[in-house]
C-alpha cells in the first residue's frame, strides 16, 4: 500500500506528442487513464509533479514559446503542483529532481508518461533505490525502425521498454491496481482519524 510520500511523476505529456511526425502510436487510452489517476491523486492530497521537455534548439517544437510545448489538456497542472522543465530524456538530469525528492522525504514514486523520456526516468529511480511504479496503461510508446531497417509497431516497442524494466527497475503496474492503492490509503487514513 502507498504512504503518504508517494509521488505521481507525469513525464512529458505535451501537445508535440500528437505532431504527425511522431508516427503511430499505441496505447490511445492512456491520457483518459493519466486523468482519471491525476484526479485521485489530487483528492488523496499527494504530490503529483510534472515534468515538461522545454527545447533549446531554435527549431523545436517543444520549445518555450511553440503551442506545441503546452501540456496535454488530461495531463494540465493545477495551482500548487510542482512543474519542473528539463532538457535531458531523464526527469533526473540537470533538473533538481533527486535533491527535491530525498528533501521531502519522497521515496515512492508512480510514473506515467511518454516513451524513452519514462524508460529513463524509471531507469535512473530505480538504481536511486526509490519504490517506482509504472501503470502500463497510463503510458505509451511510438513506432520505431530498428538498426537493420525493421520497423517495429508501437504496442511492441512499448511491450518491450515494459519487459526491459520490470523487477530490475520498477514494478509494472495498471492504472486499476494504484486506484485500488489509494482507496486503501483513504481507508486508512479515515481510520486512524475515527
Amino acid at each position: 500500500m502507498f504512504a503518504s510520500n508517494a509521488v505521481l511523476l507525469s513525464i512529458d505529456l505535451q501537445q508535440w506528442l500528437d505532431l504527425p511526425a511522431r508516427g503511430s502510436r499505441n496505447n490511445p487510452a492512456a491520457e483518459r487513464n493519466v486523468e482519471r489517476l491525476f484526479a485521485a491523486w489530487r483528492a488523496c492530497r499527494l504530490p503529483l509533479v510534472h515534468v515538461r521537455q522545454d527545447g533549446l534548439a531554435a527549431g523545436s517544437r517543444c520549445r518555450r514559446g511553440q503551442p506545441e510545448h503546452e501540456f496535454k489538456v488530461e495531463a494540465r497542472p493545477v495551482e500548487g503542483e510542482l512543474v519542473i522543465g528539463k532538457q535531458a530524456h531523464s526527469a533526473f538530469i540537470g533538473t533538481g529532481l533527486e535533491q527535491l525528492l530525498s528533501e521531502r522525504g519522497w521515496r515512492t514514486l508512480v510514473i506515467v508518461g511518454a516513451g524513452t523520456s519514462f524508460e529513463s526516468t524509471v531507469r535512473m529511480s530505480g538504481d536511486l533505490g526509490l519504490r517506482t511504479y509504472l501503470p502500463a496503461d497510463a503510458t505509451f510508446a511510438f513506432e520505431k525502425q530498428d538498426w537493420s531497417g525493421r520497423k517495429h509497431a508501437a504496442a511492441e516497442i512499448h511491450d518491450m521498454l515494459l519487459a526491459n524494466l520490470s523487477d530490475e527497475f520498477c514494478t509494472i503496474v495498471t492504472s486499476a491496481w494504484v486506484l485500488q492503492q489509494l482507496t486503501e490509503l483513504q481507508r486508512g487514513e479515515q481510520h486512524a482519524a475515527a
